[in-house]
């Protein structure tokens, strides 16, 4: 299929700043990947053009895509990659400008938490140690170091969290560590003072292009004009539509900062949608209008009206999680279309549990987004945890994993007063174990454990230098008596080979990936920025799924339910005014539906134990009444297709009871 003209001139543009405003479904994916084959066809070196996007996924998927363009040698040397693995490019070149050592440790975000709980006061609950731990991530986001905190904290709870951020600051420095946020703020610090690392990097990059633009947090937005420079040879592709991330701190207004910023951007509309139907598209349409806009645009589709949006009305939800699920059965087996075709949407993960019972009960498979990914799954932690210490000695709260990892006759009491002896002489607690004067004053049985495993710990070091990254995990998962601690803690013969199978899957992915000088410390860097959703298959199977975790997809089907006031939109949002990314998250779902789209609520549901009466969506009244068909309005339509449905339901279980299919 060619290029539409708006596609065609976003990808011919190349000299000066440009935004490209893609509308759900206009195909923005195809033009960053053509346009990375058109700038190397024009003469820009591969190595020297960047494309940033938002999860390891939706990288992958475009470097796969523009590889299909390009020539093998142009795709290995392109950079695509999320805004954090670019900052941790920068760290692993430029550490030591910033106070780094070589192989250096990032916390993972249990790691970071577990530093802000040993830092602050003794007592605090989780909500408060997570309040401190974002107002440390929102000084960050401002490009304040701790310093600059303290002198901008206006009340009680930001002069304590900017207090507690000098110490988690030097604790990370102590530990040669950076958390996540880090990988923003250290890169962004250095390139606005330190002009000539700043020139360096320009240099390297003669092209940058951004996916979900709308979805940068100043701190990225600072990172990127700072790359580009006043020249700005950028491509920006985003929409306001569909920003609904602000509480993980993304801003749309970052849109208008580049119309103030670069004065002679360029702007480009994408507005052909090619996944919905008419119908949909003139429903997110009318929906969206009720927003305030950046920019103007309005979304069509040649395929046709397509049908009308259906609206239920449900009991409660256990009738609409029957209802819905009774639907997708009998409409899979009408249209003999997969199971992958189907989608129900939601707005919190505690909603999926009814559905899941009632698409159980009818044998329909299922899939649900954002289990645990597979680089969060413990096994998978604890060996990671060994090549973290191996890579970087000061590495604290990966040390702390493994010496009890499997048992090693090492109690808490051994470790606190380890971590004291460590402490008052400067020394992580990895080399205060090897420490001869550290270990005589600890008592001779744990002292003795310690003694010997800091000597394991210093044979695997060794090791490390002659093997790859896979045969050295396989080498830890033996010695280090990681296969024997399953195989006596793991009861469940089916959970134990799990997790043996994670283990065995860990091991061929860094021997695919840790290959070369310094692989290890690299890959041990990298790995800690793998997070959910990069690694979730559907399969065949339904889609179950908050909407947050939906976008980006596309399903033939879509069921959008547990549409009430309170719900969706979110009682939060309603309390506090904040309607309007409540309902860019209702047009983002809106556009997840090729065909057909079907909106459900429940007259009650059940809360603290009572049954309360629930009103309908508000957004649901902001549907064009033309394309909406809702129960109630032909009761003869509505008595024959409840007659359909269950003449279908019933031959359903029928042939279950028959015998599995």
């Amino acid at each position: 299929m060619s290029l539409n003209p708006a596609q065609r001139e976003a990808v011919a543009y190349c000299d000066g700043p440009l935004l490209v405003l893609a509308g759900a479904g206009s195909g923005k994916t195809r033009v960053i990947t053509e346009k990375i084959a058109h700038l190397l066809r024009i003469g820009h070196a591969a190595s020297a053009v960047a494309a940033i996007t938002f999860t390891n996924k939706a990288a992958k998927e475009m470097r796969e895509r523009v590889g299909k363009l390009i020539s093998r040698d142009a795709s290995e040397a392109l950079q695509v990659s999320t805004f954090h693995a670019l900052g941790l490019r920068v760290m692993q070149q430029e550490a030591q400008h910033v106070g780094l050592r070589r192989g250096f440790s990032i916390l993972d975000a249990e790691d970071a938490f577990a530093l802000v709980k040993d830092l602050a006061p003794a007592g605090l609950k989780p909500d408060a140690l997570d309040l401190l731990r974002g107002l440390i991530g929102k000084a960050k986001d401002n490009g304040l170091d701790p310093e600059e905190a303290l002198a901008a904290a206006r009340s009680p709870k930001e002069l304590q969290a900017a207090e507690l951020y000098a110490a988690y600051t030097r604790r990370l420095r102590n530990f040669n560590a950076l958390d996540f946020d880090d990988l923003i703020f250290l890169p962004e610090r250095l390139f606005s003072t330190n002009e000539e690392v700043r020139t360096r990097w320009q240099q390297k990059l003669s092209y940058l292009l951004v996916d979900e633009y709308q979805d940068t947090n100043r701190a990225q937005y600072r990172l990127l004009k700072h790359l580009v420079g006043t020249r700005g040879r950028f491509t920006a592709v985003g929409d306001d539509d569909q920003s609904i991330y602000a509480w993980r701190g993304a801003n749309p207004e970052n849109l208008n900062e580049l119309a103030r910023d670069y004065p002679q951007l360029k702007l480009v509309k994408l507005e052909q949608n090619y996944r919905c139907s008419g119908r949909i598209l003139r429903a997110a349409n009318a929906v969206i209008a009720n927003n305030d806009h950046l920019f103007e645009k309005k979304l069509w589709s040649a395929h046709g009206e397509g049908e009308p949006l259906r609206v239920l009305q449900c009991k409660d939800e256990t009738h609409e999680a029957e209802r819905v699920a009774a639907e997708i059965a009998h409409l899979q087996q009408t249209r003999k279309t997969p199971w992958s075709d189907f989608a129900i949407l939601y707005r919190g993960n505690f909603q999926s549990r009814a559905f899941e019972q009632a698409l159980r009960l009818l044998r329909v498979p299922y899939h649900v987004s954002g289990g645990t990914a597979f680089f969060d799954r413990a096994e998978v932690r604890d060996l990671l945890a060994y090549l973290r210490v191996l890579v970087n000695p000061e590495d604290d709260s990966a040390f702390l994993r493994i010496v009890q990892t499997p048992k090693r006759d090492i109690g808490t009491g051994t470790l606190e007063k380890l971590a004291q002896l460590a402490g008052s002489r400067g020394l992580s607690m990895a080399r205060a174990a090897d420490s001869l004067e550290v270990q005589k004053q600890i008592a001779a049985r744990p002292a003795a454990a310690l003694a010997n495993f800091a000597e394991q710990i210093k044979r695997w070091r060794i090791s490390a230098t002659s093997l790859d990254a896979g045969t050295l995990c396989e080498k830890l998962i033996q010695e280090s008596g990681y296969a024997q601690h399953l195989e006596s803690t793991v009861k469940d013969p089916a959970a134990r080979a799990r997790r043996f199978e994670n283990l065995k899957e860990l091991v061929d992915f860094l021997k695919a990936n840790g290959k070369g000088r310094d692989a290890l410390g690299d890959l041990a860097a990298q790995l800690a920025l793998l997070g959910n959703l990069d690694r979730d298959d559907n399969g065949n199977a339904v889609r179950l799924s908050t909407l947050h975790a939906a976008k980006g997809l596309e399903f033939r089907h879509v069921w959008l339910v547990g549409l009430e006031d309170g719900t969706l939109p979110h009682e939060g949002a309603i309390n506090e005014g904040r309607l309007d990314e409540e309902r860019r998250l209702f047009y983002v779902a809106i556009t997840r539906a090729k065909e057909t789209l079907t909106l459900s609520h429940a007259a009650h549901k059940q809360r603290f134990g009572e049954l309360l009466a629930q009103k309908p969506s508000r957004f649901l009244d902001e549907l064009p009444a033309a394309d909406v068909v809702r129960e109630g309005d032909d009761p003869e339509r509505d008595r024959a297709e409840k007659r359909e449905r269950g003449q279908a339901h019933l031959a359903r279980l029928a042939a279950m009871l028959g015998g599995p299919e």
